[in-house]
């Protein structure tokens, strides 16, 4: 008997909580990247200025694959939006 499966069985979903890191974000008058979780993280740069946006990099504990694409384990700028479009409701 096979086993059913929906979806693309090779790709799992994308883990929120695992470990990142946002960088290339002024905080005061230093650039300390943030460590948080990948929720977290992508909440924030929703919240950014589109300058502050596009020069962000959230670099990520494992690889994520969106879209059956290459797994990635760096976003920069623009790209972290299409994260933000598939967060947690």
């Amino acid at each position: 008997m096979a086993e059913a499966t929906w979806g693309d069985a090779n790709a799992p979903s994308i883990d929120w909580k695992m470990s990142v890191s946002l960088e290339n974000v002024a905080r005061g008058d230093s650039e300390m990247p943030e460590v948080t979780n990948l929720e977290a993280a992508v909440r924030a740069w929703q919240g950014l200025d589109p300058a502050l946006k596009h020069a962000a990099v959230l670099t990520l504990e494992r690889p994520v694959t969106l879209d059956g694409g290459t797994p990635l384990d760096h976003f920069v700028g623009p790209a972290i939006d299409d994260l933000a479009k598939r967060l947690p409701t």
